[in-house]
């Protein structure tokens, strides 16, 4: 490969690359760090598909990396045979992503390849819907979840409607690969080819996602809080709500429209406490029950309910815990020996031990939702199990087989159901949580993320990593009873770089760099008595990381 310096020069001397993006490049001139940061490499097309800050250079995701990718994936499709069945293309909030849905679409007709691209920003949920509806072979969605406002991402999706997992993501990422030449990527393709998606697509999925609603309309009073957090989530969310039978459904208006420079949060993430702030303070205001949010793209979901006068926010892996416990007490006529739960391999919580009380099976993948997709697309095949229910604890859960990823808009339904459900019985979500630990134990689940960005951060990740594997753990963590290193492809699960330490109390710590941001991820699920004596415990167990690895 060229150095970076010769890439950065034919950047700006190509007459193929348009002037904004050289008048860009012409700003950082002199600035050899940023030139570098930008031209020293390719950015990474891997498993999650291709994320990065918007901008210009080959490390940036911008219109040309995104033809690149498409590329790819088109010669990709056709060597398949494939051209004819098509591509779903949909987009979220986030700034370009209309531009790059756009290019995605007029690179594939370029390649004769048909393109149905929604005409507005629709939630990821709906895109998976949309691939299996209508009979594609791909999918792509232009967003980057919840990351900061600088970010954009392009993520590919098979014919069942699930993200690539790695096996068939590694493929399609050689095709990239091969793909050198920017300037000679056809784009302009014959409108022909084009198909654009409305009102009828979202009218299907909302018809589909109904289906799983638990009361059927026969709801109470429930006053809802809802903010769609600037994203993809505000229209649909609202129709299932209404068509689910909420009425008093109130939405943050300074959050309500969307904008990627998502000006009212540090970070547009239903996991993060101040993305759900104008929420609660907005369901302070009119004495909402519940508060819910949605990511940009509308996949995950966080939520806060108002117990002993105080919003209370729930975790991943409890909100999980609650929705387990509700579907199985709601299903539990329906369940056959071949009901199933999947979750992932880093989530805590009690949801498996409510699922083992229910006779139902737990099955574990690697971190995410990709992977919950591949096992529902399998059962479909082979009829081994029947999906009730996927969950991870980074607000991603999905119920019903309509979609093949994680799905807010129908957690949105059915955490209301629920709450509404529980307020009949005189109770609030978190009465329903003490309950459930009491009958369980009690279980502290908590993430420590820390962001290293740059080469400088992925080599100290890399670092911490493989220092983590030959230094003798137990001597910073004495009360570890077992090792798990999922590099080595245990548990029947394919390889990766996860590490897991399982203690004497069955409580674990597990290591990973994330797959989508510049970050390194310490998960914890500790048991104990009481939040006090797991909390303590925790921030020891977080101090003893932070001092070995200058965290």
């Amino acid at each position: 490969m060229k150095d970076y310096m010769t890439i950065y020069k034919e950047w700006l001397e190509n007459p193929y690359f348009d002037e904004a993006t050289k008048e860009e490049l012409r700003a950082i001139e002199g600035d050899e760090n940023e030139i570098k940061e930008r031209f020293y490499m390719d950015l990474e097309f891997g498993t999650a598909g291709l994320r990065g800050i918007i901008g210009a250079g080959i490390n940036r995701m911008n219109i040309y990396t995104v033809r690149r990718a498409t590329q790819g994936l088109a010669n990709y499709i056709i060597k398949q045979g494939g051209a004819a069945k098509g591509v779903a293309i949909a987009f979220d909030s986030r700034h370009m992503s209309p531009e790059f849905a756009m290019e995605a679409a007029m690179t594939l007709a370029a390649n004769g390849i048909k393109a149905y691209k929604f005409e507005s920003l629709r939630p990821t949920p709906e895109l998976s819907f949309a691939v299996r509806e209508l009979g594609c072979i791909a999918g792509i969605n232009i967003t980057a979840s919840h990351n900061p406002p600088e970010y954009n991402g392009y993520k590919v999706y098979g014919p069942d409607g699930g993200q690539l997992v790695p096996r068939d993501a590694n493929v399609l990422s050689r095709y990239v690969e091969n793909i050198s030449d920017l300037a000679h990527i056809p784009c302009t393709g014959s409108k022909e080819l084009l198909t654009r998606l409305g009102q009828d697509t979202v009218d299907l999925f909302i018809e589909e996602i109904y289906k799983q609603s638990t009361l059927k309309g026969n709801v109470g009073n429930l006053k809802i809080v809802y903010t769609p957090i600037h994203g993809a989530g505000n229209i649909p969310v609202r129709k299932i709500l209404k068509r689910g039978g909420f009425t008093d459904v109130h939405i943050v208006e300074s959050q309500e429209k969307p904008d990627g420079n998502f000006p009212t949060v540090s970070a547009p993430n239903p996991e993060n406490q101040d993305a759900l702030q104008l929420g609660i303070k907005l369901a302070g205001e009119i004495g909402a029950d519940i508060v819910i949010g949605t990511d940009p793209d509308s996949d995950r979901i966080g939520a806060a309910v108002l117990h002993n006068g105080k919003y209370l926010l729930i975790s991943g892996s409890r909100m999980g815990a609650l929705l387990v416990n509700y579907l199985l007490t709601m299903k539990e006529k329906e369940l056959t020996g071949k009901s199933t739960i999947i979750t992932t391999i880093v989530t805590g919580g009690i949801g498996r031990d409510i699922a083992g009380k229910y006779g139902v099976q737990v099955e574990e993948t690697l971190t995410g939702f990709k992977y919950i997709g591949e096992k529902m697309s399998q059962y479909e095949k082979d009829g081994s199990h029947e999906f009730i229910f996927g969950y991870e604890e980074s607000y991603g859960y999905l119920a019903g087989t309509h979609a093949r990823d994680k799905d807010a808009v129908v957690t949105a339904l059915l955490i209301c159901e629920m709450a509404d459900y529980f307020k009949k019985q005189g109770k609030t979500l978190i009465d329903v949580l003490a309950e459930l630990s009491k009958e369980y134990g009690y279980c502290l689940d908590k993430l420590s993320s820390y962001t290293l960005a740059g080469k400088k951060g992925l080599a100290k990740i890399a670092d911490i990593m493989a220092a983590l594997r030959v230094k003798d753990v137990q001597e910073i963590l004495p009360d570890i009873g077992e090792i798990r290193d999922y590099a080595k492809g245990i548990d029947g699960l394919p390889a990766e770089n996860v590490l897991k330490f399982i203690l004497k109390d069955h409580s674990w710590i597990a290591v990973r760099p994330s797959g989508t941001e510049p970050k390194i991820k310490i998960y914890c699920s500790l048991k104990g008595k009481d939040e006090e004596e797991t909390s303590r415990r925790f921030l020891m167990y977080k101090e003893i990381w932070e001092r070995e690895f200058d965290l």
